[in-house]
């Protein structure tokens, strides 16, 4: 399946900040990576975060980290996906990004209890 890739404002903006040469590699590897198969993790370069409700992957393009989601829309005719690009970002700030604007999946209270009852 071809996925529909879109950038939101703010990702643009990321975008146009890199230095020519960055925003070139970054552009071809979103659509090398994310075109057909975001989904595909990979040792170094696709990462799900598993702890993360929002967003769900990461990709690693040299120096910048580029967070995204998936969206797929499934009618009678036919599924289609899109790829969400939410923001660029140079590694050295990447973690400060998700720290304060990713939304952690809530941790599972009875896992952490088990075990505990008397």
């Amino acid at each position: 399946m071809r996925y529909e890739i879109v950038l939101t404002k703010e990702a643009k903006e990321d975008l146009g900040r890199l230095v020519a040469r960055d925003r070139s590699k970054v552009v071809e590897a979103i659509e090398t990576h994310l075109r057909f198969e975001p989904e595909k993790t990979s040792k170094s370069r696709i990462k799900r975060l598993e702890d993360y409700e929002w967003p769900k992957y990461r990709l690693r393009v040299d120096e910048v980290r580029v967070f995204y989601d998936v969206i797929y829309t499934i009618t009678e005719e036919a599924k289609s996906g899109r790829v969400e690009v939410l923001v660029i970002r140079e590694k050295s700030e990447a973690m400060e990004w998700l720290a304060e604007f990713g939304k952690r999946t809530p941790k599972d209270e009875a896992s952490t209890t088990e075990g505990n009852e008397g």
